[in-house]
């Protein structure tokens, strides 16, 4: 049986190399081997037969998140009338700075944005719940007491388009986000995984989020857990584009980068990237 496949391995190698056939896998294959020396092709070779991810009875999050009690976080996309977008803003200044910096919620605004590049006319509000699911169900049922909030969400329905949000929690291996001077821009990469392959994911990046953090462009990464299922989310801030294009440009020259990439695209079934621009009211400027 081992023969049989190993020869069948030869066989598509040799139709690669002559331009035989130029499916999907075969260009992937080419563009991993563009640069082709005898460690590459060996890699590639042995991740046909090696099995990455043992299978495990923990759940995901146990795994992959920093203890027991990690927190938890929200992530709204509301993608507002285009000429109501500056009274939106207006309104989310007067209302979500105060909910923030009152201990009576367990609840921090880590940042909130207007999609610069993307989506345009949205907004986007990042919430962190210390406690986990007990503090999220606390600040729902004080908020509903709150007459200034139920104000506040009847003149923003006005204002909306439609509205979509998902529950987070935080990988192990990524920055906690914290509060951070600008201006920046903020780069939202959202990643619609295979299902059954976030642990793969994790393996991956849990060894080259060190290759991205000499700038401090890291801000957080995330993971779905109620919303669109095997979602990820990375956090990136940078000075300006320019800067966004230099940075992206250099982790190519880090060992270890191309790997990365190459091993993680096959795990993709979508992905998505915003640049965001910071309100006046987000922490994360």
């Amino acid at each position: 049986m081992a023969t049989g496949v190993l020869q069948r391995v030869r066989t598509g190698l040799a139709r690669a190399q002559s331009g035989a056939r130029s499916t999907g896998h075969l260009l992937v294959w080419s563009r991993g081997f563009s640069v082709s020396n005898v460690t590459r092709e060996d890699s590639w070779f042995k991740s046909l037969f090696v099995r990455k991810v043992d299978p495990r009875k923990d759940a995901h999050s146990a795994l992959l998140t920093k203890n027991e009690e990690s927190n938890l976080y929200k992530i709204q996309f509301h993608n507002v009338k285009p000429e109501c977008l500056e009274a939106y803003n207006k309104l989310c200044e007067d209302v979500l700075p105060s909910i923030h910096a009152d201990k009576y919620y367990p609840c921090e605004l880590v940042g909130t944005w207007n999609t610069w590049y993307g989506e345009q006319d949205q907004a986007v509000h990042l919430w962190r719940y210390r406690g986990g699911y007990p503090a999220l169900t606390e600040v729902m049922n004080k908020l509903r007491q709150n007459k200034e909030f139920t104000e506040y969400r009847k003149e923003r329905g006005k204002m909306l388009l439609s509205r979509r949000n998902q529950l987070l929690l935080e990988f192990s291996f990524w920055n906690e986000p914290v509060p951070r001077e600008g201006p920046n821009v903020y780069e939202l990469r959202t990643y619609q995984l295979r299902p059954g392959t976030m642990i793969e994911w994790g393996n991956y990046w849990a060894r080259a989020i060190r290759l991205r953090q000499q700038n401090s462009e890291a801000v957080g990464g995330f993971f779905s857990q109620i919303g669109n299922l095997y979602m990820v989310h990375h956090l990136w801030a940078y000075k300006d584009l320019q800067s966004r294009e230099d940075i992206r440009k250099g982790a190519w020259q880090e060992e270890g980068w191309h790997e990365v990439v190459y091993y993680t695209v096959p795990l993709i079934q979508h992905m998505e990237s915003r640049i965001m621009i910071p309100t006046k009211a987000s922490p994360l400027k």
